[in-house]
């Protein structure tokens, strides 16, 4: 048994996730090189490993003639009687190859051989490693900037930020553990090539379902994401499971789940949101934290036509306009958000067949029920929208 290849084996195969049967073939075509460098050629020549033992030999085939014109692919009749009386002329055997008697050039030969192998295999095994965590959230160490990109350690392969995957503004400083989403890998000469990025809805996506266990296993479904990277985030939930509240599941005690995502992404704001497969309650769910007095949903073209008091304007749309725009990716339909005094003055309450009483603040007779405007429409009414709410952040001047 030869035990020191069989041990060199076993290392390389745990180290760099490398087959033994591939080391062993790699072995076999370096001995086939050296004998072609030593010899001239090897067509004759045969190598056989046991798999076991890694045991090897290396023998040539030559045919046994009367009279030797090649002495790499014949042998005489007399020689090989003596070896074994049995053969005669026309037998073919196998004559042994004593491989340390190779020069020093066909050695080296045979070992760039194996390293090349070595290196490919290594190579081959880390791009399906990482190719298989495409899309997927990682953990990784900065190392330094390279121009305005950031060079991330991921372990045995190196990842490259780039600046339009980087949050606006975010300053990463040298050793600083971050969690990054793989974009995509790509195979070269030199290695795996890793895309990462900072900026993806998916990262958020992930980041839940890495925190929250009812995400992961699948009770509460993340159905959409909207997402400006740095500022907000919109993300609509839906629970399969009556029992679960979806929010909640997401929010955690006092906030604890959703507070380690927001970490992680420095303090970017998360809104959790109930998920309806009405488009109006959605495109209601979606404004939130404003209050709406009326959604009218057009399915086929995928507008809404959207009401608000008019101390929520301001909150309804955002500061420069953020609210309403991820409201209209999360629920894929073009808002078109109008105050109380807007809807009046453009008649849009008679329009919707609303019965209301002008009683100054607002609109008395907000209980009764909004009548269908056609097949394709779906109205939903909001009680109680005078409910007091302090706008903070996201009530900023709206220029109409």
């Amino acid at each position: 048994m030869n035990k020191e290849l069989l041990e060199a084996l076993n290392i390389l195969e745990k180290e760099n996730n490398i087959s033994k049967d591939t080391l062993l073939e790699a072995i076999e075509n370096s001995l086939l090189t050296a004998c072609k460098n030593h010899f001239g050629k090897a067509d004759n020549i045969k190598v056989s490993i046991n798999r076991e033992t890694c045991d090897f030999n290396v023998f040539a085939e030559k045919e046994v003639v009367e009279t030797v014109e090649d002495p790499l692919l014949q042998i005489s009749l007399a020689e090989a009687k003596m070896t074994d009386p049995k053969y005669d002329v026309g037998d073919v055997i196998h004559c042994p190859i004593d491989s340390k008697k190779f020069g020093r050039i066909a050695t080296q030969n045979a070992k760039n051989v194996i390293l090349q192998k070595i290196r490919e295999e290594g190579r081959k095994s880390l791009f399906n490693d990482w190719y298989c965590q495409e899309r997927e959230v990682v953990t990784g160490i900065v190392q330094r900037y390279l121009g305005r990109n950031v060079s991330i350690n991921l372990g045995k392969v190196d990842a490259i930020l780039n600046e339009t995957e980087m949050v606006k503004g975010e300053v990463f400083k040298a050793t600083e553990r971050i969690k990054v989403f793989v974009l995509e890998v790509k195979d070269t000469p030199k290695g795996p090539r890793i895309s990462v990025s900072r900026t993806h809805p998916d990262l958020v996506k992930r980041l839940f379902e890495s925190e929250v266990a009812e995400v992961k296993d699948g009770t509460v479904e993340i159905k959409a994401i909207a997402r400006e990277a740095g500022s907000r985030t919109k993300i609509a939930v839906k629970s399969n499971d009556a029992n679960v509240d979806p929010v909640g599941a997401c929010v955690g005690l006092n906030g604890a789940r959703v507070n380690s995502i927001v970490n992680e992404l420095r303090g970017e704001k998360i809104d959790i949101i109930n998920w309806d497969d009405n488009p109006a309650y959605l495109i209601e769910n979606a404004l939130s934290p404003a209050k709406v007095i009326c959604v009218v949903a057009d399915e086929v073209s995928k507008e809404a036509q959207v009401i608000v008091p008019d101390y929520q304007l301001s909150l309804a749309i955002g500061k420069e306009g953020q609210n309403a725009r991820l409201a209209a990716r999360l629920t894929g339909y073009k808002i078109d958000i109008k105050s109380e005094t807007q809807a009046r003055e453009l008649g849009l309450f008679e329009e919707l067949g609303l019965d209301y009483q002008d009683s100054g603040a607002g609109y008395e007779g907000y209980g009764n029920e909004f009548q269908e405007n056609g097949s394709s429409e779906t109205q939903y009414y909001q009680e109680d929208y005078q409910d007091d709410y302090q706008e903070e952040d996201l009530a900023g001047d709206y220029q109409e």
